[in-house]
């Protein structure tokens, strides 16, 4: 196999997989987005831009290890283990994606329940705004400038 149709079939490859992987992605992502933002147009877009975004960055990377030059025996050696490289960085930015979708939710979680806490509280007559103190004020006597030396 010549460098250019191993070049060549490892991006074919690569390029399958990532949009086989973004797809399920987008499919796993949309629950929680869904649950985040509670807003179906504003799931779908947000949804679109993540699936772009991992698909740009992944692809990018993807062609650059294309062309690195691996030597571990024959062209078929060198081609799997590029393909190796490929499916760790796919699972790398499949993980990152899935991470920043749970982080979203729990955040989004953490709110809503802070929301419920303050209205439970309120309804028990709770005061949930914070304290204030009064400070008070000392009268000292006032303090005369210090004065250099004259010849300073």
């Amino acid at each position: 196999m010549s460098d250019t149709a191993e070049y060549l079939t490892l991006l074919v490859i690569s390029v399958a997989i990532t949009i086989a992987v973004g797809r399920v992605l987008v499919m796993s992502g949309e629950p929680f987005l869904q649950e985040v933002f509670q807003d179906e147009q504003v799931t779908r877009s947000v949804n679109r831009l993540l699936s772009v975004l991992f698909h740009l960055i992944t692809i990018g990377v993807l062609t650059i290890i294309s062309v690195w030059s691996v030597d571990v025996g024959s062209q078929l050696q060198n081609m799997v283990v590029k393909l190796g490289i490929v499916l760790i960085v796919l699972g790398i930015a499949y993980g990152t994606s899935m991470l920043v979708l749970i982080r979203i939710r729990e955040r989004r979680r953490a709110t809503q329940i802070a929301e419920e806490v303050q209205i439970k509280l309120s309804e028990h007559g709770v005061s949930t705004h914070p304290v204030t103190h009064t400070t008070h004020t000392v009268t000292t006597q006032p303090v005369a400038p210090v004065m250099p030396p004259h010849g300073l």
